[in-house]
């Protein structure tokens, strides 16, 4: 059985999609997912099941809105998956506060042509990096204060983002070891 992480999308986030963590547990469980815990508040759920993401992304999405409602994204990661963004990481290092990274999970990879159009240099102090699936973001004034969050990359890349803090991650990977 793998080890999932399902990473929802604008969950708990300013008063709106609401959802109480046990109410989340649930609803994973019922979908016949074992051993289900959740991190935080903020719609992570880390479970095992011997599925495939590509279904089990579709699966989650359509109870959460049949069943509360919400018509949430969702983006899965295995835990391999987690463990090797945490260490392919091009901008952890170099004097950079790890408080002040993050990464943004796509629910796809981007096309070349999308990446290539986003100017890095026009958001400095701010920066980030496409690798793959992940935008790995280096925000030292605070990822309150940056253009660089999901709705920039959703539109910039046409692809579904949704994006943790670098302790989030590492602690998710923990989990879903």
């Amino acid at each position: 059985m793998a080890s999932y992480v399902a990473m929802l999308r604008g969950i708990n986030v300013g008063g709106r999609a609401t959802v109480a963590m046990a109410d989340l547990r649930t609803l994973f469980t019922d979908l016949g997912y074992g051993d289900v815990r959740t991190y935080i508040q903020s719609g992570n759920v880390v479970f095992r099941t011997p599925g495939r993401a590509a279904v089990l992304s579709t699966a989650i999405e359509e109870r959460l809105e049949g069943s509360l409602g919400l018509p949430l994204k969702v983006v899965l990661r295995t835990n391999a998956q987690l463990v090797k963004a945490l260490d392919r990481n091009p901008l952890a290092g170099g004097g950079r506060d790890s408080a002040k990274l993050h990464i943004s999970f796509l629910a796809g990879a981007p096309t070349s042509a999308r990446a290539r159009a986003i100017d890095p240099g026009a958001y400095l102090p701010d920066e980030f990096r496409i690798v793959g699936r992940e935008v790995y973001v280096h925000c030292p004034d605070g990822y309150g204060r940056t253009k660089l969050n999901n709705g920039f990359f959703e539109r910039a890349l046409d692809v579904v983002a949704t994006t943790r803090n670098l302790q989030t991650v590492a602690e998710l990977t923990r989990l879903s070891s």
